[in-house]
């Protein structure tokens, strides 16, 4: 009888050793190691880097520095608002796999902040910025600053930008030169000590950047 007892015992507690793995991965957050960040696009530093204070404001004309980027996973695109293809492709992944976090309910410990950068001052006026920003998500922001001032920033993070005269045959007759913008196309990751933490590159999926930002909140 006790051996009978002993047996059920071990029967159930096995069942429910297998039923607590089975609900752990389904529920646990998903997290990609770093051959798989690596292969999906995603580089990491390996060692975080601290950044020098910066002087941009966002689309209400608030100041936004280093200080603006404590508190959050801040995940940086530096485009503007004329871009034809790279810049609304990439804002539209990043809004996707924001709403989605956010849906989830997945932000609450380490909101994620979606950021565009512009690098066409000259055009780009931060109420534009913040308008096409929020297109994507109505949580994101639209972030200008003088050129001498983005440089500042922009190097701290290796992107690059400048501006390209439009060919003879695209410019507009009796109009000022015209010109598009040259620029990095990463994704800018700072985490939320406001460190540069590593950056995505091209091309920007929904999928990779929410995976990439459960990935990181999850290991911080």
């Amino acid at each position: 009888m006790n051996s009978i007892r002993s047996t059920v015992l071990l029967c159930a507690g096995f069942i429910t050793i297998v039923l607590a793995m089975f609900v752990l991965s389904v529920t646990r957050t998903p997290q990609l190691s770093d051959q798989e960040l690596r292969a999906a696009g995603v580089f990491l530093l390996p060692k975080p880097r601290a950044l020098a204070d910066f002087n941009l404001q966002d689309q209400s004309g608030a100041a936004y520095g280093l200080e603006s980027l404590a508190g959050k996973w801040s995940f940086i695109f530096f485009g503007f608002t004329n871009c034809p293809d790279i810049c609304p492709t990439s804002m539209a992944e990043m809004g996707q796999a924001e709403r989605e976090l956010y849906a989830a309910g997945d932000m609450l410990d380490d909101p994620l902040q979606g950021v565009l950068v512009s690098v066409d001052p000259d055009n780009d006026s931060p109420s534009d910025l913040g308008q096409y920003a929020q297109a994507f998500s109505p949580r994101f922001l639209g972030i200008w600053g003088a050129r001498e001032d983005l440089v500042a920033f922009t190097q701290q993070v290796n992107v690059a930008f400048a501006k390209v005269p439009l060919a003879p045959s695209q410019q507009i007759a009796d109009a000022p030169p015209g010109y598009t913008v040259d620029h990095t196309g990463n994704i800018v990751i700072i985490n939320p000590r406001g460190h540069y933490h590593g950056f995505i590159k091209l091309p920007h999926k929904a999928e990779t950047i929410r995976l990439t930002y459960q990935t990181l909140a999850a290991q911080f």
